[in-house]
């Protein structure tokens, strides 16, 4: 079994750790929150193992539907051993309510169920506050191929049809998510980073309670039990 060796990177949520093989690493996922790209800090107890559970199940899932992604496998309830990517300095936002950005940027009010899902992209970058951008300005830039944009992007609207039906058998909406692909040694484009309530907007379908971390940003209450509902549900819905 690999061994952790240096520090990679460490994010808002998660480190990052190199190991004895170069072509693995380990995420551990840390109890940290923020909002407001970095202006609100605080801690949810327990995120970091919660969001370990969620996301491993969800990747499980996705990978026996045909989804290839970067986990090897579970080393302890806050670590994942995962595969060294070449990662797309572009995040793949898929939305099927209005919520969120969407609607502060047209002026629209959050609820409304979009037509079709919305493919979206957005820099990776904290420090400039992962902007908007458009498919012509990635490619001009050279911030990712055509290839990475027509690949990821059919990707990630098969995992919305995958995880927006697992959640509304469990009576949740999936409302939108980010997701983020990478490139293994072979050339590969694979998922990447993380599936949570970190990084999703999930509504209880019939009341419409948010199930997410705008519970945090909004003072809403109830953060740590709601991380939790989360990781029983679909824990107990994929038996892990």
């Amino acid at each position: 079994m690999p061994t952790k060796t240096n520090i990679l990177n460490e994010g808002k949520s998660k480190i990052v750790y190199e190991t004895d093989d170069p072509d693995l690493l380990i995420i551990h996922y840390k109890d940290d929150a923020t909002a407001f790209n970095g202006e609100k800090k605080g801690t949810i107890v327990d995120k970091g193992v919660f969001n370990c559970r969620i996301s491993s199940a969800l990747f499980d899932m996705l990978k026996k539907a045909g989804v290839p992604n970067h986990v090897v496998q579970n080393l302890n309830e806050r670590e994942q051993l995962v595969r060294r990517l070449q990662i797309v300095p572009i995040e793949y936002v898929v939305r099927n309510r209005i919520a969120g950005s969407l609607a502060r940027r047209y002026g629209l009010e959050d609820g409304p169920d979009l037509a079709r899902p919305m493919l979206e992209f957005f820099v990776k970058d904290d420090d400039l506050g992962d902007p908007l951008i458009g498919r012509e300005a990635i490619l001009i830039l050279g911030m990712a191929t055509a290839e990475a944009l027509d690949e990821g992007g059919a990707y990630s609207l098969k995992v919305n049809d995958l995880l927006k039906s697992f959640f509304a058998e469990l009576g949740i909406s999936l409302v939108d998510f980010k997701l983020e692909f990478g490139y293994t040694a072979d050339g590969d484009l694979v998922l990447a980073d993380e599936i949570t309530p970190d990084g999703c907007r999930l509504w209880d379908a019939k009341t419409g309670e948010k199930m997410d971390k705008d519970r945090f940003r909004k003072d809403l209450g109830k953060v740590e039990e709601t991380y939790a509902r989360v990781a029983d549900m679909v824990g107990s819905a994929l038996g892990a």
